[in-house]
């Protein structure tokens, strides 16, 4: 059991063994929303016979009023709708303002649009600035004073990028190969993941999906980059790699495919491309998988060795962003790590935990902290996490599935709400404590 400091005296062992006293004394409280989230996490961590403990607890959260999303809500839309929430992004504009942004899918939906949206106090009150048809899986970021977005034109569509000059209100439209559109020759496909300056160059991933098969098979991993001061709104300022498929027959013949890559800088100075790998653990001693794809110096060729560059990583199989800490000399990334209590089901739905996890590698991860928790999987969620370094502070915004009026999130995986949290003196977090501050 572990001891957690960050509420004098409150030992987590009575909790999961005696329940139903622990939730007697705290009937006499006032019980606030981060008690409750608080004592959730400390369950999973300490018990894997904890369902019954995990009920108790919400029903006295119900009770309390206490079951409000955890973070600050920037949008919600009701999953009746058949519209869901997707691609969730954060930066920090040089003005200090942050940017989000995230797109719309499900039935109900275009597939194409993007919805960008501003706060000027720190994530405490956020503004909608704009919405963009044709902008969807896409990144925000800021190069040379201006702030841009890339993914794809729509669900499998051309690769583009977008820039804006006055903090997200208006954007330069990808209309020609002059102005934005960057790939039109297939099927592309990729996330919210990192865009690093290296060596003189911006780098991204991507996938296009012409491979064989589906979803998961049919990705073909590529590394896009350009040179930093180049106009990034010309196609012919980006080197394209070639591209990689999966090979079925990796991971014992578990291998999915490969997804949602991140551009890396290793301890070495070298550009990698890190994704996500659908490999779903069935058995509990088992975990989560992620690649590493090298990329040449000047990003025209891209490499994978099967026998060592699958690693081990906490939440591998879902998506991901890892970003390099100066100051810890670390690096750091936002998993949904799957907990021992939620072991030997569908890992890749097993999105209800959000852990921050470090690395001194790339190759070896360690699970620092749970900061967010619902114990129930089938319709929470706390996925996609965006996330940026601000001093001491991580801040993030979440693709998140939780309670409404109106019955709630569809799903796990079909969210209805996109939240902003800042996890205050994030380098210090321990699995001891659960982020109390977050908010």
């Amino acid at each position: 059991m572990h001891q957690l400091n960050i509420i004098p005296s409150l030992n987590i062992a009575p909790i999961a063994r005696e329940p139903r006293a622990f939730l007697g004394r705290l009937k006499t409280q006032t019980v606030r929303p981060w008690l409750i989230q608080f004592c959730l996490a400390a369950l999973v961590i300490n018990s894997a016979d904890s369902v019954k403990a995990f009920q108790a607890v919400r029903g006295l959260a119900a009770k309390s009023g206490t079951t409000r999303v955890p973070g600050v809500v920037i949008d919600h839309i009701p999953g009746e709708t058949g519209i869901y929430i997707g691609s969730p992004s954060i930066t920090v504009l040089p003005n200090g303002e942050y940017l989000a942004s995230h797109d719309y899918f499900g039935p109900k939906s275009t597939q194409n649009r993007t919805a960008v949206f501003g706060s000027r106090d720190q994530g405490k009150t956020w503004e909608k600035r704009t919405e963009l048809e044709g902008q969807f899986w896409s990144t925000l970021f800021v190069n040379k004073g201006s702030v841009y977005l890339m993914g794809t034109t729509a669900h499998y569509g051309s690769a583009i990028i977008r820039r804006s000059a006055d903090s997200g209100r208006t954007w330069t439209d990808p209309k020609d190969k002059n102005s934005g559109l960057l790939l039109d020759d297939g099927k592309y496909h990729c996330a919210p993941v990192p865009v690093v300056v290296h060596q003189g160059r911006i780098w991204r991933a991507m996938e296009d999906a012409l491979g064989p098969g589906g979803w998961g098979s049919h990705f073909r991993a590529l590394m896009m980059s350009a040179p930093v001061d180049s106009d990034l709104l010309k196609a012919e300022s980006w080197i394209i790699s070639n591209r990689l498929e999966r090979n079925p027959e990796w991971l014992g013949g578990k291998f999915g495919g490969w997804l949602e890559g991140n551009a890396v800088v290793t301890p070495a100075g070298k550009i990698v491309n890190i994704l996500r790998a659908d490999y779903r653990p069935t058995e509990k001693t088992d975990e989560e998988r992620a690649a590493i794809i090298e990329v040449s110096a000047d990003g025209k060729k891209i490499t994978f060795d099967a026998k060592t560059n699958f690693i081990k990583f906490p939440g591998g199989c879902k998506k991901f962003t890892i970003r390099y800490d100066r100051k810890s000399k670390l690096y750091w990334s936002l998993t949904n790590y799957v907990p021992e209590a939620h072991r030997g089901r569908n890992s890749e739905r097993a999105r209800n935990t959000l852990a921050l996890v470090s690395s001194p590698d790339l190759k070896m991860w360690k699970v620092r902290s749970i900061v967010l928790y619902h114990p129930d999987a089938e319709k929470h969620a706390f996925q996609y996490a965006d996330w940026q370094i601000e001093g001491s502070d991580l801040i993030a915004v979440s693709r998140t599935a939780f309670d409404d009026e109106t019955g709630g999130a569809h799903n796990q995986h079909d969210a209805n709400y996109m939240t902003f949290h800042r996890f205050e003196k994030f380098r210090a977090l321990t699995l001891k404590s659960l982020a109390a501050n977050e908010r």
